[in-house]
């Protein structure tokens, strides 16, 4: 194979392996956007539907949430246990410093807590003040919740009172509750009413962000480079046959060996010792002459007048 050749496969080969991994991202992207085109449409059927009794949504306080009742609001009855509240560190609202204030909620019907999250204060200036905490309302309460799947225990460990998770296993043991209390397991609930409602509440939550983002985008400019990467590749190796089918000069070729100088004798250049020095049958172009000088009118005169001075002189 030509080194030509070797190049273009190559070159081939390269666009071949970029477009592949660009279509993979490309993919990737549009998974994410089918992701996130789902996560909204659950958010838009959810956030703003009638509330329905939390038995019908969990029916098990173990039970896992499903995927499709994201952000369903239910409903529960029973009391607030304000001796246990928890705040929750490093959850910014609305790129504000904030605690949100997590406070278990025992359901008369099942007898299991839910963990809920009422709201968030500030933090103060710098964020090791106490906060003031507005008080959930006492005795039997009727509350409706947005669902939310529980997140993952934290590896970081707080001091009691205090969590970087809202994870059910590390807020009841935070707020001083037994761990064998019964409690859901699988999700927590984010504020939306209470019946009777106080006169003080933290700071609502902020609602969930439909932005779809730029996946659908950022998938076709994957897909475009791929094309690209391809044809352009491909476009430099056919490049690569022309010119060697062309006989464009290559720089890794070695220079052809010139050929040796004509001449009439072994004293010229380019006659090796002891060969037949080579002739050339062509005839030598004829040498100009050059032109006479002709003689001036100034010049004659000059020379006539001398001949007639020695003439007269030899009279003398």
């Amino acid at each position: 194979m030509t080194p030509a050749r070797r190049r273009a496969t190559a070159l081939v080969l390269v666009g071949v392996l970029v477009a592949t991994a660009c279509v993979f991202l490309g993919r990737w992207q549009w998974h994410r956007h089918e992701w996130r085109d789902a996560q909204i449409a659950i958010v838009e059927a959810n956030y703003d539907a009638a509330p329905r009794p939390v038995v019908d949504v969990l029916p098990e306080p173990t039970s896992p949430l499903p995927d499709d009742a994201q952000w369903r609001p239910v409903t529960l009855t029973g009391r607030y246990l304000p001796e246990a509240t928890v705040m929750l560190r490093n959850r910014p609202v609305d790129q504000n410093p904030a605690y949100h204030v997590l406070v278990p909620f025992q359901d008369s019907a099942s007898g299991a807590v839910l963990v809920v999250d009422r709201g968030w204060v500030p933090t103060g200036e710098d964020a090791s003040q106490a906060v003031d905490v507005p008080a959930p309302p006492t005795g039997e309460v009727t509350l409706v919740v947005r669902l939310r799947t529980a997140e993952r225990p934290s590896s970081r460990t707080a001091s009691p009172g205090w969590v970087h998770a809202i994870a059910p296993a590390q807020v009841l043991p935070a707020g001083g509750l037994p761990e064998r209390t019964e409690a859901f397991t699988g999700a927590y609930g984010q504020r939306v009413s209470e019946d009777p409602a106080p006169q003080v509440l933290p700071a609502p939550l902020a609602e969930p962000d439909l932005d779809p983002g730029s996946h659908l985008s950022y998938a076709f400019q994957w897909w475009v480079f791929a094309l690209g990467a391809l044809l352009g590749l491909s476009w430099l190796a056919r490049r690569e046959l022309v010119d060697e089918r062309d006989g464009v000069f290559d720089p890794t070729r070695e220079p052809a060996p010139e050929p040796p100088a004509v001449g009439t004798g072994l004293d010229e250049p380019g006659v090796a010792a002891g060969r037949t020095p080579v002739h050339d049958d062509r005839q030598p172009a004829p040498a100009r002459r050059r032109p006479r000088r002709r003689e001036g009118r100034a010049e004659a005169e000059e020379d006539a007048l001398i001949e007639a001075q020695l003439e007269d002189d030899l009279r003398a």
